[in-house]
């Protein structure tokens, strides 16, 4: 019990607490704004934690973090609109079941999913931070580029019914994540003059457009009226069978959730996806994945939660951020004078400990709120199509205009909806552009700096055994789906 003491007993509590629920009320509506990210949540709040004492400092920005991971999900079911790029894998299915009428359902099942992997992953936090952190640390550029390569072999897992078009849109991706700064050399590529492309193609844009403003184009063929057809059919809670279906695949998910998160620079977008093609790849003969799936639904929200947890492990135990959000962690670790590293075990045991109890309520806390609130979620798809077109549309840009107050964000992004528009008329999935984007920026630049390790030589990457073992798990991956779609068209 002593993991709780800080939090529960000393004076402070009353003010941790408090910190800690506005956090999570914060970081829910962060989450559920497309273009407002948890990165975004944490460094906006960081100002008002300077009068505070370190934790309830740490506890309002934990909060903030673990809400709007799984806040994002809320638009990906109602609205078919990620609110963060972690959410976009429960789109596949959480979106269909909101479709026919069972949002209640989705959403339940999301939050269950998140508090069963946020416990989990911060459990391993607890348990196996000194062990999966040397493990992390093994991790160099073959290692990376091996993780990539196996991320992208999912896209057969994602392509649906024609691999072919799967295939044709992630290369299409690869060739878009190309722009921007050369990663080594630092000299400019496709950029054609426009200076806000020198840091890359920016990722929020693309996914506004990808699936929101896409979204608003595909339904603006449809005439007024509810969402839903009625509130009375509209499920709100899964049934117990859903439940124990789901259970396998939420504690597979939540563990390797834990473990990709707790890889520097993975972070939970990488382990949502994984967790949704891994789960696809091993559907039994009643699931339907894609149609509605609640596995479908289950596997990316207890990943991309427990990646939360596990993306503390590498900054607790090493000074290093785990993924973008944990990298403004230690911005405020610093400001209130630690240095998060092997040494805060050492010299601050106490406030360790106590982070991790944080990190625990953080998550029991969101669920809490999250089951609170479908009801009233639920009421938001009775709201007339037209105003809920206007509406995603006005968030839409604003949340891309708000990533670097830059207008020519909101033109990327209209630029991705027609794209994405065009792709979803043609039968392409768009799903592989996304992941395309995600994993294309990470598998270049570690290709390149390990062959410069090996002097050109490609027989560093089976020299390894993490590298063999992610590289032989990507192409298995491929085959596999290959085999089982070997009946679908090409």
């Amino acid at each position: 019990m002593e993991i709780f003491n800080e939090v529960l007993v000393n004076g402070s509590s009353i003010q941790v607490w408090v910190a800690l629920l506005a956090g999570v009320m914060a970081g829910m509506i962060f989450g559920a704004l497309p273009g407002l990210s948890a990165t975004m949540g944490v460094a906006l709040l960081i100002p008002f934690t300077f009068d505070l004492s370190i934790m309830p400092a740490l506890a309002l920005l934990i909060g903030v973090y673990c809400a709007a991971v799984y806040g994002g999900s809320i638009p990906a079911i109602l609205f078919r609109t990620p609110g963060t790029p972690a959410s976009a894998a429960t789109i596949f299915d959480g979106a269909v079941l909101a479709a026919r009428g069972e949002a209640g359902k989705a959403l339940s099942v999301a939050a269950l999913s998140a508090l069963v992997g946020g416990v989990i992953g911060t459990l391993l936090l607890i348990a196996l931070t000194p062990q999966i952190s040397r493990f992390a640390l093994r991790f160099g550029p073959p290692e990376y580029f091996a993780l990539a390569t196996f991320g992208l072999s999912m896209i057969v897992a994602i392509s649906e019914s024609s691999v072919r078009k799967g295939l044709i849109v992630a290369v299409f991706g690869l060739l878009i994540s190309t722009v921007g700064m050369d990663p080594l050399t630092g000299y400019p590529r496709f950029i054609y003059g426009q200076a806000s492309l020198m840091e890359g193609m920016p990722f929020i844009p693309a996914l506004i457009g990808l699936f929101a403003i896409a979204e608003v184009l595909s339904m603006g063929g449809l005439k007024s009226g509810n969402t839903a057809s009625s509130e009375s059919k509209i499920a709100r809670f899964p049934s117990g069978s859903d439940v124990r279906r789901s259970t396998p695949t939420i504690l597979k998910s939540s563990f390797l959730g834990t473990f990709v998160g707790a890889t520097p620079g993975a972070g939970s977008d990488i382990a949502a996806f994984l967790a949704y093609s891994i789960a696809r790849q091993q559907a039994g003969k009643g699931d339907k994945f894609g149609e509605g799936e609640v596995k479908g639904v289950a596997a990316p929200e207890a990943a991309k939660t427990a990646g939360t947890a596990g993306a503390m492990i590498p900054l607790l135990a090493l000074g290093l951020p785990g993924d973008s959000v944990t990298a403004v962690l230690i911005g405020a670790f610093i400001l209130h004078g630690v240095q998060p590293g092997p040494l805060l075990f050492q010299d601050h045991s106490g406030l360790a400990y106590s982070i991790f109890a944080t990190v625990l309520f953080a998550h029991i806390l969101v669920f809490i709120v999250a089951v609170s609130g479908v009801r009233i979620l639920l009421r938001v798809n009775q709201i007339d199509r037209r105003f809920l077109q206007s509406g995603i549309l006005i968030l839409s840009l604003v949340g891309a205009f708000a990533l670097r107050n830059n207008l020519a964000d909101v033109w990327l992004a209209l630029a991705f909806g027609v794209l994405g528009y065009a792709l979803r008329r043609g039968g392409y999935p768009v799903a592989p552009l996304l992941l395309a984007l995600i994993l294309g920026p990470l598998a270049e630049e570690n290709l390149r700096r390990a062959l410069i390790l090996s002097g050109g030589d490609y027989a560093i990457f089976i020299q390894r055994p993490i590298t063999v073992v992610l590289l032989l798990a990507g192409i298995a991956a491929l085959f596999y789906g290959l085999i089982r779609r070997r009946g679908a068209p090409a």
